[in-house]
């Protein structure tokens, strides 16, 4: 009588979560396993066709291709870190400082990652344009400087398309970043200044190490984000030139909607899958030990 009682009391509660569990299940997980079953099958379009176990694996791996990729993948995720890991803790340092404004720039910064993804990525290719059309070409021309290729130049397409990701996405980390500084005890900075500390000994005493915990957490966020890096490479350059800023899920759908090799498509998100699980796992326990 009390379980049955006990179960009529649940079924609000079930009511509310079994939605995002059905949906988590059909476009989470199903397709999670579907895709590690069809990686050990030699596939015709999107269906299995023969076991052939570990070969697409070991194929994939021998593939030079996929080697440059992967170097890329973790090209993408170190120049990230230059370039766009440090910035968002700047400017929520600098915002949560000032006296004036302060609604109007947590605003500026945190539009960009309201604008669609594919329509960023485009804007930035106008930027970027080799010709003499482009917006930084027009501008070098006005100095006297000859147009450049810029995305056309092997050596600075994953550079610029992390430039075009960081201005897409920095403004949420700079709020986050903002909600732990808020959090930061006045009454350290005025004992601080009491005892003759200055801006810069402020910060790195009392202010970097405050907020270590979502630092820490949003690196390894970041890293698990960039290295699942897809639609900016494929609209910008295509993962060229010479495959020079092919990405690991980029090459997964190529594989799967350009070669229809669902198989190999597959094997390649799943090795992804398995970088990622341990850089999650990583972030568990950092997680856990912020809390």
């Amino acid at each position: 009588m009390r379980l049955t009682r006990r179960l009529w009391r649940d079924i609000p509660v079930w009511g509310l979560v079994m939605p995002s569990l059905f949906l988590f299940i059909v476009f989470s997980w199903q397709p999670l396993v579907s895709g590690l079953y069809l990686s050990f099958f030699k596939t015709k379009g999107y269906s299995a066709e023969r076991f052939v176990g570990w070969q697409n694996y070991i194929e994939v791996l021998q593939n030079s291709e996929f080697r440059q990729t992967l170097l890329n993948t973790f090209l993408y995720v170190g120049w990230s870190l230059v370039i766009g890991f440090l910035l968002p803790i700047f400017i929520a340092i600098v915002i949560n400082e000032m006296s004036h404004l302060k609604s109007w720039f947590k605003f500026a910064v945190y539009f960009p990652v309201i604008v669609p993804g594919i329509a960023a990525a485009m804007m930035w290719m106008f930027i970027f344009d080799p010709g003499e059309g482009g917006l930084l070409n027009l501008l070098l021309n006005r100095i006297g400087l000859g147009p450049l290729s810029w995305l056309q130049n092997p050596h600075m397409s994953i550079p610029l398309i992390v430039i075009t990701m960081t201005w897409k996405s920095f403004g949420g980390s700079v709020i986050l970043y903002l909600a732990s500084l808020q959090g930061v005890n006045r009454e350290l900075y005025e004992a601080a200044s009491l005892d003759g500390a200055g801006i810069r000994q402020r910060l790195w005493n009392i202010t970097i190490p405050q907020i270590s915990s979502i630092i820490g957490i949003m690196f390894i966020l970041q890293i698990i984000s960039v290295f699942q890096v897809m639609y900016e490479p494929l609209t910008m350059t295509e993962g060229g030139p010479s495959n020079s800023s092919m990405s690991l899920m980029l090459q997964s759908y190529f594989y799967a909607f350009r070669y229809f090799d669902a198989g190999k498509s597959m094997t390649v998100g799943s090795m992804t899958f398995v970088v990622l699980l341990a850089l999650t796992f990583v972030y568990y326990k950092i997680n856990r030990r912020a809390e």
